[in-house]
């Protein structure tokens, strides 16, 4: 009898932490001035596809507001966390809005003092 070998599927489980968070943004005129905004900033990468854009970064990085705001040529307060959460479909990791800027986590732990997250061991 022949033994046969299957290959490693490449959809294997994976639960080591990727450091990595992101979201995407609709492809449109205000998906498009967040992207631009954000593929300044060196530990992002910024994918345009047809219908949407991917953002993926590397442990934290900030949506602020105005720079968003500056990039369309708007007053300051134009761009808000509503204008944020209407421009984007989903995200992955821990999402944190403030009044100036939204911040992505990666890891929860660096998130713990704005969601209240206790870093102490239950004994």
């Amino acid at each position: 009898m022949t033994a046969f070998k299957t290959s490693e599927s490449p959809f294997k489980s994976d639960n080591t932490a990727s450091n990595m968070c992101g979201f995407t943004l609709m492809n449109s005129q205000v998906g498009t001035l967040i992207a631009n905004v954000l593929r300044r900033l060196d530990n992002v990468k910024v994918e345009e596809l047809p219908s949407m854009i991917r953002v993926d970064g590397k442990g934290k990085f900030e949506v602020v507001y105005a720079d968003v705001d500056e990039e369309a040529g708007e007053e300051e307060g134009w761009f808000n966390a509503a204008e944020f959460e209407e421009a984007m479909s989903t995200h992955y990791g821990r999402m944190v809005h403030l009044d100036d800027k939204t911040i992505m986590f990666a890891n929860p732990e660096d998130a713990a003092e704005y969601i209240d997250f206790d870093l102490k061991p239950v004994s």
